[in-house]
């Protein structure tokens, strides 16, 4: 919901920083590495309940997270580049619950909860972007992506802030992992009726049906 309105406040140091980068050899894909192994280390701190630690190191993840698409505009895209992105990001949104449950032992049914609504959300994500492929979609309201990108209440800025919180106050972890879960599943709920509209609309329109799943 927020990430197209920040755009026009954090592209713009975001795309000068990058070009920098870009200037003295750094490659996207360094960066969002990078990004990965600070994620770790993050979710390494929240385990060992370094909170504060791990939110100065969680946002730096997140800013080579922003930086490695800075870079890739200057020297060129790839599939690959592309690939790691959506790979590591992935695994970044489970590292940090799964950092508060390691941490205390209560954590860990909200944990698993919020894992859940992330992992039904990034399924319904990349089966639309799979789908608006297939059909020749194309958007840009969350800037130049390698996948379609489709918005919701639940998006990556949601996520980084709620992730703060987490670390910011570590014993409502469980009211705010179930609170983010919920909006989650509205997210994940509302992507699938939209998905419903668009691609049953041009299944009708070229008079076929649904391929049935395996």
């Amino acid at each position: 919901m927020l990430d197209a309105r920040l755009r026009r406040f954090v592209d713009p140091p975001v795309n000068a920083l990058g070009q920098s980068l870009a200037r003295l050899g750094v490659t996207a894909n360094q960066i969002t590495l990078a990004g990965l192994l600070l994620g770790v280390a993050a979710a390494t701190a929240i385990a060992l309940e370094a909170y504060w630690t791990g939110l100065a190191i969680l946002l730096v993840s997140r800013l080579m997270d922003g930086l490695d698409g800075a870079v890739a505009r200057v020297k060129g895209k790839t599939d690959l580049g592309g690939y790691l992105d959506i790979v590591f990001d992935f695994i970044f949104y489970g590292l940090i619950p799964l950092g508060f449950a390691v941490a205390r032992p209560e954590n860990a049914l909200p944990a698993a909860v919020l894992l859940t609504a992330f992992y039904a959300n990034g399924a319904s994500f990349l089966a639309y972007a799979i789908m608006a492929e297939k059909h020749k979609l194309s958007t840009v309201s969350h800037g130049s992506k390698s996948l379609y990108f489709t918005g919701g209440l639940a998006e990556a800025g949601e996520t980084y802030a709620v992730f703060a919180a987490f670390c910011l106050f570590p014993d409502a972890f469980a009211w705010i992992a179930y609170g983010f879960a919920a909006v989650t599943a509205i997210t994940t709920g509302s992507r699938i009726l939209l998905a419903v509209q668009v691609f049953g609309q041009k299944n009708t329109a070229k008079g076929g049906e649904r391929d049935g799943a395996d």
